[in-house]
């Protein structure tokens, strides 16, 4: 697949989460973000309704507010 390098706005947080991250987990969190943006661009779908499935399915798999919080604090 072919990519394109993009600069975004982050906090600097995420910033420090995602040069931390190996770069095996970074390329998860590209193709993660590339996933996303162009579901956003869809107009059959509004940015809340991904927001409330992306919310809904990570809560099928187990992510619960303080697993996200414990993750995010360890990096």
């Amino acid at each position: 697949m072919e990519t394109k390098e993009l600069v975004i706005r982050v906090t600097p947080k995420t910033a420090g989460i995602y040069e931390s991250a190996s770069e095996q987990d970074r390329r998860k969190f590209d193709a993660l973000l590339s996933l996303r943006l162009s579901e956003a661009a869809d107009p059959a779908r509004p940015i809340k309704q991904i927001i409330r499935e992306a919310s809904k399915e990570s809560q099928k798999r187990g992510l619960t507010e303080e697993i996200l919080k414990e993750i995010l604090n360890e990096r």
